[in-house]
């Protein structure tokens, strides 16, 4: 390595998951050009890594807040462009960093340009925390709640969340330790309740959710009168069917889900509520890459013989934030979202806003992480496209991450009395 050259990472080297860093090179020859590089090992053992060229100004410094990439995995000014397109050494791998106790370590370096690695000439090591200083994380075994609580530090009142953000049928406890971290008290929970259960599962339970709810709302630290939820998904159904049917639920985010009951029938107080909206894989498309196209493979809820399947949001006494990618290539989410914006305004409703994304994919998530093509879909079983361009798709990330912040602050107002009657 060059002795002179400084590789920097501000304001500094450990940061959370969802902070921006600013990469810098100082200590260079005047207008050289270096490669900069970022390399990480997802949980699974999978690398992922990413190269960007810069040129140096008449003072030898690279600004990646400034600068833009000449060649590379992106090009033009992007200062975390390095974090959203690493990409994995083999085909159809997502980066799967779902624990929140472990970080995201991501190694930089800088390089002589050449056609092969060039000689290194820095490095410095980002390590991208999930769970902030003084957050709790307990594993939650009660009654039939299968989860892991997260509570930020402080006395609060803090607002409730029930994040329903399952990971290939395995919890991720990325999103819900994040949120955490800014302020609110979450609990994430499997789906389908005990692993057992989720393996022989022929119906979905509402009174599942309603003991996680209920749950939530007793803990010591929780202000707000009602909680929010949280979806992406498959479990963007299942959070209507909850604002729907369930009471004490103030605010739901809805992520590229459906706006009927998918997959499996749904069940409250031992009574089918709503049946499920099937299926057909033979509509799959299959592309170049060997991944499919899983757009159009659910039948249309809005045919006679599968209106049932529709959720009567109506019904819902909270408010909503829609979020759909128009590059969603998983399944039709601005369609499904339009259905819902359509059927709430036709029952005289406006507790709801809605966003769209144009140029992004299927997987929205907490923003930095990589940008992820394609993987082997959980129903499916084999690999499919999720959609949307790395460039558009990361920047949505960052836009969402922040309203989703902002709309439960808003919605979830929390009543310091409650809290010390509790304590």
């Amino acid at each position: 390595m060059s002795s002179q050259v400084r590789l920097r990472l501000l304001p500094r080297a450990r940061c959370m998951f969802d902070e921006p860093v600013q990469v810098k090179v100082a200590g260079l020859r005047s207008r050289q050009v270096v490669t900069v590089r970022a390399r990480s090992t997802d949980e699974k053992g999978v690398v992922f890594s990413s190269s960007a060229t810069y040129r140096a100004d008449g003072g030898g410094e690279v600004d990646l807040e400034r600068d833009p990439s000449l060649t590379g995995s992106y090009t033009g000014v992007e200062p975390m462009g390095l974090l959203w397109s690493m990409r994995a050494d083999s085909l159809h791998k997502r980066f799967q960093r779902t624990k929140s106790l472990n970080p995201h370590v991501v190694k930089f370096s800088v390089h002589e340009e050449e056609e092969e690695e060039g000689r290194m000439l820095a490095e410095a090591t980002n390590e991208r925390l999930l769970i902030g200083d003084g957050v709790s994380r307990r594993t939650v075994k009660e009654g039939n709640i299968r989860g892991v609580l997260f509570t930020p530090p402080g006395e609060g009142p803090f607002p409730a969340v029930l994040d329903l953000n399952t990971f290939g049928g395995g919890l991720s406890e990325k999103r819900p330790s994040l949120l955490a971290g800014r302020g609110f008290v979450v609990l994430t929970v499997a789906l389908y309740g005990h692993d057992e259960m989720a393996k022989n599962i022929k119906e979905v339970h509402l009174d599942y959710f309603e003991e996680a709810i209920e749950f939530l709302k007793k803990q010591d630290k929780v202000g707000s009168k009602g909680v929010g939820v949280i979806s992406i998904s498959k479990s963007g159904d299942l959070a209507l069917s909850i604002a729907s049917y369930l009471p004490g639920v103030e605010a739901t985010v809805w992520i590229n889900g459906c706006s009927a009951n998918t997959l499996l029938p749904l069940y409250y107080k031992k009574r089918q509520i709503l049946p499920a909206l099937m299926l057909d894989l033979s509509k799959m498309i299959p592309t170049e890459s060997g991944a499919f196209i899983s757009k159009y493979v659910m039948h249309n809820p809005r045919a006679e013989e599968n209106k049932a399947t529709l959720i009567p949001i109506e019904h819902a006494e909270g408010r909503f934030l829609f979020v759909a990618s128009e590059d969603d290539l998983n399944w039709d989410s601005k369609a499904y979202m339009d259905m819902m914006v359509e059927r709430l305004q036709r029952h005289g409703k406006d507790n709801f806003e809605s966003v769209c994304y144009p140029g992004a994919g299927h997987n929205l998530e907490p923003p930095y992480g990589p940008y992820c093509p394609s993987s082997v879909h959980g129903v499916a079983g084999r690999p499919v496209l999720w959609g949307g361009e790395p460039r558009s798709h990361a920047a949505a990330e960052v836009h969402l991450w922040k309203k989703i912040q902002e709309f439960f602050r808003t919605q979830l107002s929390c009543d310091a009395t409650q809290v010390k009657a509790k304590l």
